[in-house]
Formats: C-alpha cells, sequence, structure tokens
C-alpha cells in the first residue's frame, strides 16, 4: 500500500511505474500551470521541470494554487518545489527562474523530457516551445486563453486547427501555419471573451503592486481579468491529457 494506490485501482502497476518514470516540464505554472503540476504530482510523475521567472504577487491570491499571503513576494517555482516534495518526498524537481522566449530556449534539453505542458500567455514564448518539442520529437500540450472566462465547463480538447472562439488560438493556428506545424494538441475554450471592466480604483495600471525586482503584469497590452475555477480547470484538463498519453499503452483496459 503506498499514496498511490487508489490511482493504481484505475491505471494499474505498469501504468504507475510509467509515470514514476516519467520526465515532464511545465512551463509557466501560474493560474492553469500550478493546477496541472499539482495534478501530475499526485498522479505519481516522478520527474518535473518548472519553469517560471515570476514571483507571488497579491493578485495572484484569487486563482493561483501556491499563492498565499505567506507567499508573496515569493518565487512561483520555490513555492511549487515545497508544496511539491510535502506531496511526495522522492519525486525529482529541477527549477528554473526563467521566462521562456528564444533568447532562453538554449537552457532546456528537450530531448531530455517525456512531455512538455506549455502554459505560459506569450505567443512568441509559445511558439519557440512548439518548436523545440517537434525537433526534439517530444509530445506538447499548450494551454490557449483561459483569462476573461466564467465558465469552467467551456473547455475542449483539440488540435489547433480544430479549434475556434478563443482569440489566442485564433493567432496560434496562423502562426502554426506560417511555421509549417501541422499539428499541436491544445486545451481550449470555447467561451467568448468577457470584457473586463474598466477601474481605475483597481488598476494594476494605476496601482500596480508586483513585487519588487519582477516582470511588471503592466507590461501587457490588457491587463485580465481571472476567477479561481477557470485557470484551475484548465490546468487539471492539461494533467489528465499528459498522463492519459503517456500510460496509453499501459492502461487497463474498461
Amino acid at each position: 500500500m503506498d499514496q498511490f494506490s487508489r490511482t493504481q485501482l484505475l491505471f494499474g502497476p505498469e501504468a504507475m511505474d510509467v509515470l514514476a518514470k516519467s520526465r515532464v516540464a511545465v512551463f509557466g505554472i501560474g493560474g492553469v500551470g500550478g493546477y496541472a503540476v499539482e495534478a501530475l504530482v499526485r498522479s505519481g510523475v516522478g520527474y518535473l521541470d518548472l519553469i517560471d521567472d515570476d514571483r507571488v504577487c497579491l493578485t495572484n491570491l484569487n486563482r493561483q494554487l501556491h499563492a498565499t499571503r505567506k507567499t508573496v513576494g515569493a518565487y512561483k517555482v520555490d513555492c511549487a518545489l515545497e508544496r511539491i516534495l510535502e506531496i511526495n518526498p522522492n519525486c525529482q524537481v529541477n527549477t528554473y527562474k526563467t521566462f521562456f522566449m528564444p533568447d532562453t530556449k538554449d537552457q532546456f534539453d528537450f530531448s531530455a523530457f517525456d512531455y512538455v505542458i506549455d502554459a505560459i500567455d506569450t505567443v512568441t514564448g509559445k511558439l519557440a516551445l512548439v518548436e523545440e518539442a517537434r525537433a526534439a520529437g517530444v509530445p506538447i500540450i499548450s494551454a490557449m486563453g483561459a483569462g476573461n472566462k466564467l465558465d469552467p465547463t467551456a473547455f475542449r480538447v483539440a488540435d489547433i486547427y480544430e479549434t475556434s472562439i478563443c482569440p489566442l488560438a485564433r493567432v496560434m493556428r496562423r502562426e502554426c501555419k506560417k511555421r509549417g506545424i501541422p499539428h499541436l494538441k491544445v486545451v481550449y475554450s470555447t467561451e467568448p471573451p468577457t470584457r473586463p471592466l474598466e477601474d481605475p480604483s483597481i488598476s494594476c495600471r494605476q496601482h500596480c503592486i508586483c513585487p519588487p525586482g519582477t516582470r511588471k503584469c503592466t507590461v501587457r497590452r490588457d491587463i485580465p481579468g481571472s476567477t479561481a475555477f477557470v485557470p484551475s480547470v484548465a490546468g487539471l484538463i492539461l494533467a489528465g491529457e499528459v498522463v492519459k498519453d503517456l500510460t496509453a499503452r499501459s492502461v487497463i483496459p474498461t
């Protein structure tokens, strides 16, 4: 009997062994990626690489798993590492305080990963991730937009060329086509984005509270609204797809 025995009842011992030996890289561990990491470690994935240069901000408390009053100002990867080891002290974790972009991609050996989760929110970075994973022959799944959404039941898993409605997916479709990328598995929402209120009294642009030394959220063209129950669902779906794909050949048939 061990901590993963309930999972093994559904997946079987061979699949659990696959998960224990698998190495998954999660790029971006905010509202979406943080929940993906949580589900992966609780599923028995034995090796994790966490990539994010951001620190916990007070405005993260409404949706990010590792954000508490105690962790405000701390690096997200450090908070995630501590939580992972409290859940499974045998999990091997590498952390990178890095903002992934084309100019930082050489820090990573993509061939060492069994799967890549893209939970970052810059198109340039996402495309670089897809191209690096593809070149290394490593499966990747990408999160599309989760900001300005209210319906957690609207998420779907699809190829990027089968998506609709999501503005980020629209841009990714166009850019993937330009680069000759034939397929990309994504999690996207069919819900039209809600336009956030323009309220100067709570605007980050006028009242920025990002911790010192961080990449300010005000550099964005738009600062999206968010909830506790939408990004989390996207993250859990990402993790579920990774676990399903990694164990596809060894799961007990139903």
